[in-house]
């Protein structure tokens, strides 16, 4: 079997590893092709091209990237019809995945298209949900919920189950993590997590830096970890270069679960990275900026009250969000400290966290071999 997998962006590209070793688990012989990261590269992937290029966020960042992603999308469908996978499987980035699809269907290459992680419909753009079964034949959502927003308009949807559930962080050692670094037993942990995204990287690590670096005054037996990815690691580099902060920059996934793990608390962007820390209690602020365009705009989109998937799923706020304006060197430093205290706050998302982790649930198989399951049924069938 042919499999041609597309993930836009670090978050797909751990996805689509993982899903990777799930189908070689069941079809050793499978072949896999398409457009992926440093993590599917690991599992035998040789992208067509390095998935950084692709690394935008922002409604208004994104403008100057048009003509180069473009190109991109040219080049990956003309890549399938030379391949001639048994099916294309999309990750995430909906707004890069759908341009594929809707390519390949004007093609009408007979190939079985399917997307991996729903678009947040339920959080914007809702008439996305009327669409999307013109150009894909399956569906595969991290969350339960999610299925109803789509099979009324003739899609087939199915929950497969959130993979952060079978994410290495839960059996991350803090302990090997500490000695591997030489971390003293007296000194604590405190991780940044500043995104995956250049422009990301660029808005949120100096706030981070600014509160860490007020933070360390007052409390010098800290030290701090970034765990990082390969699409921004020399930026980080870049910006914490001068910094007078015992920083340690991290770029593999057993050291970044290994830090998260070890960690007293943790300044994150909102995202997977977030869910990951509520699976292992570990107390943490998400703190998140766009440009003041994208920001008038998405205020006027979105429909929900909460961006963090914790706060969603229990429908209450336990991650303070700190967007925009807020998003400040004392807001984040007055949350640190409460985490610190072991407060109210700390106690309500310890509470939470176990609530969230009974709603992701584990089931028979995990969320990557249910998709590789679903995958080979709808392959089978073209």
């Amino acid at each position: 079997m042919k499999i041609y997998l597309i993930a836009g962006e670090p978050s797909g590209d751990l996805l689509g590893s993982r899903l990777m070793r799930a189908i070689i688990s069941k079809a050793p012989e499978t072949e896999f092709f398409g457009v992926g990261g440093e993590s599917m590269n690991r599992e035998g992937l040789s992208s067509l091209f390095d998935i950084k290029e692709l690394a935008v966020m922002g409604l208004l960042e994104v403008v100057p990237s048009i003509p180069r992603i473009l190109k991109r999308i040219r080049q990956t469908v003309a890549d399938i019809e030379r391949v001639k996978p048994d099916v294309v499987v999309t990750i995430d980035s909906w707004s890069f995945s759908a341009r594929i699809h809707q390519a390949l269907r004007k093609k009408n290459l007979h190939i079985p298209q399917v997307h991996y992680v729903a678009p947040q419909v339920w959080a914007w753009k809702k008439k996305r949900a009327r669409t999307m079964y013109k150009y894909i034949d399956l569906l595969l959502t991290l969350f339960p919920y999610e299925p109803k927003y789509f099979t009324p308009y003739h899609l087939k949807a199915e929950f497969v189950g959130h993979p952060v559930i079978e994410s290495t962080v839960i059996y991350a050692n803090k302990t090997d993590f500490r000695e591997r670094f030489n971390i003293a037993p007296d000194k604590k942990i405190l991780a940044l997590l500043p995104g995956s995204r250049k422009n990301e990287v660029a808005r949120l690590l100096p706030v981070f830096l600014s509160a860490a670096e007020e933070f360390y005054s007052k409390n010098p037996n800290f030290v701090f970890v970034i765990p990082t990815v390969q699409t921004v690691e020399e930026r980080v580099k870049a910006l914490v270069k001068d910094s007078k902060l015992p920083i340690i920059v991290l770029n593999n996934e057993t050291d970044r679960h290994d830090a998260l793990k070890a960690s007293e608390a943790a300044v994150a962007a909102s995202g997977t990275v977030a869910l990951e820390l509520a699976m292992i209690d570990v107390p943490h602020l998400v703190a998140y900026r766009v440009s003041p365009f994208t920001a008038f705009l998405v205020r006027h989109l979105l429909k929900i009250e909460f961006v963090n998937l914790s706060n969603i799923l229990l429908s209450r706020a336990i991650v303070p969000e700190l967007l925009q304006e807020n998003c400040t060197k004392e807001k984040i430093l007055y949350y640190l400290g409460r985490f610190l205290k072991k407060d109210d706050l700390y106690e309500k998302q310890m509470e939470g966290f176990e609530k969230v982790r009974q709603i992701l649930g584990v089931q028979e198989q995990t969320p990557s071999a249910n998709a590789a399951d679903l995958i080979f049924k709808i392959a089978d069938k073209k």
